[in-house]
């Protein structure tokens, strides 16, 4: 049995993997999809000090009392899995980057992928500059029921999540085992992957636990 931990993007809850978390648990694996500070139900909890250390903050505590993981981090979240496995290297087996900012030491999100910058010079022209509305038709979801769905679950952004640098500096969490898993469905370029990483494809848009979860959860089980 092996203990995976599903940690959602930006602007989703841990309810995106609600296709997912069954079919892992299924297969004989403890599964958890935690939501992050500010999203979903703990949107009550969104403000503008909400940044990605926060977030860092939330996944370390969840593995305080785990080991062995399989800590996997969709979009967004490839710098939230950063920055916990450089603080807790011990307690992770494995990360999966799936369609996922992948940052070096030091780097923002909007380092990572520029064009976040243009939704941030949006905000700051309105009056609350320090969040940054959803946008359901962005992630590659095209049936109606898929999307009022996914509308369900979506809420807004903190800036500082994209403006915080992410620490990649120990040692020990270089030699974590990484896989990534890339959505090919209107795709955008992407950094060259370290020739030691793992990568895989899938033929979707960005949000593949909502439109290709069984086959989502076929490569995750591959995982080792």
């Amino acid at each position: 049995m092996s203990t995976y931990v599903l940690i959602h993007g930006a602007w989703h809850s841990g309810a995106a993997w609600d296709r997912v978390v069954p079919l892992l648990s299924d297969a004989g694996h403890r599964v958890l999809a935690p939501t992050l500070t500010g999203y979903g139900d703990r949107i009550h909890l969104l403000s503008p000090e909400v940044g990605l250390d926060t977030h860092i903050d939330d996944v370390v505590r969840l593995l305080d009392d785990q080991d062995d993981v399989i800590l996997v981090g969709h979009s967004y979240a490839g710098m939230v899995i950063t920055g916990t496995a450089n603080r807790t290297p011990d307690k992770i087996a494995h990360l999966v980057f799936l369609d996922a900012m992948v940052p070096h030491d030091g780097e923002s999100a909007v380092d990572v992928m520029p064009a976040t910058q243009h939704l941030i010079d949006r905000a700051a022209q309105t009056d609350t500059p320090w969040r940054l509305p959803p946008m359901s038709r962005s992630f590659g979801v095209t049936e109606p029921a898929d999307l009022a769905w996914l509308d369900t679950m979506l809420s807004d952004q903190p800036v500082r999540c994209l403006q915080q640098p992410v620490a990649f500096d120990n040692p020990a969490a270089h030699t974590i085992p990484r896989t990534h898993i890339h959505c090919t469905t209107d795709a955008p370029p992407r950094r060259p992957v370290p020739p030691q990483d793992e990568v895989w494809e899938l033929p979707t848009g960005h949000d593949c636990m909502i439109t290709m979860p069984i086959e989502l959860t076929e490569l995750l089980l591959k995982v080792r």
